[in-house]
């Protein structure tokens, strides 16, 4: 089995990268799970998983030549880490890299991760402004939206719904996080608007950004906090689909590169 979301917000600072590596470990307690930093010209997931010195990443397997920083070449294998229970696929944040990456080369790797994992997340870019931006949702199953209690985020993440909608994703739940208090009127328009469930609501935490000074997901740093219960809640909302490995491979291999979000 195999199913592949796109963690996605449509907005930047709403902890989308902390989302997914906390979604991800807490999965993990049940399934096999691989996390990739599709985030390619913002990539910051190998900060937060202590993997700032890797020395290959995405980047190196988007370059047509599929050639590391040594120039040996790279294949998928080399740029997955085993940290923390998944298998961690970190993006680099050379500009020289980013230059060089071709988006629609993560067709290619996103199919060949989803033959040997039972849940992909993709850690998509924040915003839908350009092909590398929306090729995450377009490649996804379902999307995990995460957003913050305030209505223009609510409105950037509506058209993360939007997008996905006419691409066939489904919407796999939304996230609120950073959130202080009760949600009040805007957990309801959320309920109103959205499809999909609420999948919860995860508190504004000083343990969320401690652990991303510290290079570690919350789960590791402060698995007893309230944020680090309440993602495991929300994991435990996510039911993944059995889809064969082999018709989904074949099916990112021939997604349709979008022109324009």
């Amino acid at each position: 089995m195999v199913e592949a979301f796109a963690v996605a917000s449509g907005k930047g600072g709403t902890g989308k990268t902390t989302t997914t590596l906390a979604l991800g470990m807490a999965l993990a307690r049940r399934y096999d799970v691989t996390v990739v930093d599709a985030d390619t010209g913002m990539a910051n997931l190998l900060f937060h998983a202590g993997l700032a010195d890797a020395p290959v990443t995405l980047q190196d397997l988007l370059a047509p030549d599929a050639r590391g920083p040594d120039g040996a070449a790279v294949d998928v294998a080399d740029a997955c880490y085993d940290r923390h229970g998944m298998r961690v696929v970190p993006c680099g944040t050379s500009l020289a890299g980013f230059e060089r990456s071709d988006p629609a080369r993560l067709r290619e790797v996103v199919a060949e991760l989803a033959a040997d994992t039972d849940v992909l997340l993709l850690d998509s870019p924040a915003t839908l402004a350009s092909k590398s931006a929306v090729l995450p949702i377009v490649l996804a199953d379902r999307v995990v939206v995460v957003t913050q209690p305030t209505i223009p985020a609510l409105s950037d993440a509506l058209k993360v719904q939007e997008y996905a909608a006419s691409y066939g994703t489904g919407i796999a739940g939304v996230l609120f996080n950073k959130v202080r208090g009760d949600l009040g009127s805007v957990g309801t328009q959320a309920e109103r608007y959205f499809e999909g469930p609420m999948l919860g609501s995860v508190p504004d935490s000083d343990a969320a950004r401690a652990a991303r000074d510290a290079g570690e997901p919350l789960l590791a740093h402060a698995p007893d906090s309230d944020a680090a219960e309440a993602y495991r809640a929300a994991a435990a909302g996510i039911d993944p689909e059995a889809n064969a490995a082999s018709d989904v491979a074949d099916r990112f291999r021939s997604a349709v590169v979008p022109d324009r979000p």
